[in-house]
């Protein structure tokens, strides 16, 4: 069974790979076929798989399985094959539907990497955590944009989008300088107290909370934020940093009842109010690690927005970094997804509308769609030294038995989307999206 690595093409920004040069290798040696699709835009180049003894090839037509980052285009797809990639199929998105539909036609079988997951429904193969940390490095340098529009001089104008980096070590360090600059010089008055919220304490959280804690800070509990946030004679050489829990976005609709999180995950919006927006006031930046669906109340809405920004209204929140980009979801305001070409636009408020860059009357929305490509090469190590795990169990497998006799380990089992062109009995809910 040959396997196929193809050259991504959703976005020219996209310069990840699911398996790296030296796991090739060493999968390779122990008796896998595995050679990439030529690309120009790879992190690691063509020579670079070349000098350890992996075949590079135009296409991929002798491969009997794909692997690949994003979605494919949907003529790229060929009879019987095996595909494994982020589909983004699984909340039914119109704009994939096609994709899958062709997918069955063409009698193919779909593995997504979002949904290996283990008996506790926990991911185990995942970018999320170098999302975190491309995205908190791309909302500094968002902050500093946007205090210059304003005329504030800051230190986090010394800070610049992740993807200029060489690497992510390069990026902390200028990030170090910053928090010494700080730590000297306090915050600037305009911008002071200035203070972050995260939303979520996952993956992505962690992530972004690694490079936010360089800087010199200091952890405040949601119940204080308001009275920081007011308090202008609090310590200006650090910043406030507050983590919100789903115990401090929602409460339950029946005052008699305590939150319980397992009956908030499986009620959402049924039994539980959203009442995020008693802290938007109060917040510098808002950083969304939330995983979203329409179940759930959402973090911020478009009456938020026109609320806070009504009229000549400047609130604090001059950031809302998405870095889980769910657009229309949690954060309402984030009208569409954007690219490291282009990372950010300003919200307005009153019409409705996304102005690129930084300067408006409204927030400025950083929602990359794709943040680990930014610190493509960490993120793709980190990313195939656990994939390579899977692949003996993967090709191993006999894909001429039933579903139910398939001999795939449970993780890869759940993860089977399509199976020789048909919904597998876990994602046989697609059809209604269909």
């Amino acid at each position: 069974m040959k396997i196929g690595i193809r050259a991504e093409d959703k976005s020219k920004s996209e310069k990840r790979t699911p398996l790296v040069p030296d796991d090739i290798v060493e999968l390779n040696k122990n008796g896998f076929s595995i050679v990439v699709q030529s690309s120009k835009q790879r992190i690691f180049s063509d020579d670079e798989h070349r000098k350890k003894g992996i075949d590079v090839q135009n296409d991929l037509k002798d491969c009997t399985v794909i692997f690949g980052v994003k979605e494919i285009p949907m003529h790229v797809f060929e009879q019987d094959k095996l595909y494994i990639f982020f589909s983004h199929v699984i909340k039914g998105q119109t704009y994939n539907m096609p994709m899958l539909k062709h997918m069955m036609e063409l009698g193919g079988t779909l593995i997504d990497y979002e949904r290996i997951i283990d008996e506790n429904n926990h991911r185990l193969v995942f970018f999320g955590y170098y999302a975190g940390l491309s995205g908190m490095i791309n909302t500094l340098w968002s902050l500093g944009k946007r205090m210059d529009v304003e005329n504030i001089q800051n230190p986090f104008n010394k800070i610049q989008q992740a993807m200029t980096y060489h690497s992510l070590d390069d990026a902390k360090n200028v990030i170090r300088e910053v928090g010494e600059e700080i730590k000297k010089h306090g915050i600037p008055a305009a911008m002071h107290p200035l203070v972050i919220g995260f939303a979520g304490y996952g993956n992505v959280s962690q992530g972004a909370q690694n490079v936010f804690d360089i800087l010199p800070f200091k952890d405040i509990a949601p119940d204080e934020l308001k009275q920081i946030a007011n308090d202008p004679s609090v310590a200006d050489d650090v910043i406030y940093k507050v983590v919100f829990k789903e115990k401090h976005i929602v409460k339950p609709k029946d005052v008699n009842y305590p939150f319980d999180l397992h009956d908030y995950y499986k009620h959402g919006l049924e039994k539980y109010d959203g009442i995020f927006d008693q802290y938007l006031d109060d917040l510098t930046v808002l950083v969304n690690c939330n995983y979203w669906d329409e179940k759930y109340p959402r973090l911020i809405t478009l009456e938020d927005c026109q609320r806070m920004w009504s009229d000549d209204k400047q609130p604090r929140l001059q950031v809302i970094s998405d870095i889980s980009c769910d657009p229309h979801g949690a954060v309402q305001c984030t009208i569409k997804p954007t690219y490291p070409e282009q990372p950010t636009y300003v919200y307005h408020p009153q019409t409705g509308t996304a102005i690129d860059g930084f300067e408006g009357h409204g927030p400025v929305i950083m929602a990359v769609e794709i943040l680990p490509t930014e610190i493509p090469r960490e993120s793709s190590i980190h990313f195939s030294h656990v994939l390579r795990e899977f692949i003996p169990a993967l090709v191993n497998a006999d894909y001429k038995l039933s579903f139910e006799e398939l001999n795939l380990p449970f993780a890869l089992k759940k993860a089977l989307i399509l199976y020789h062109g048909k919904l597998t009995p876990d994602y046989e809910y697609l059809n209604t999206y269909l």
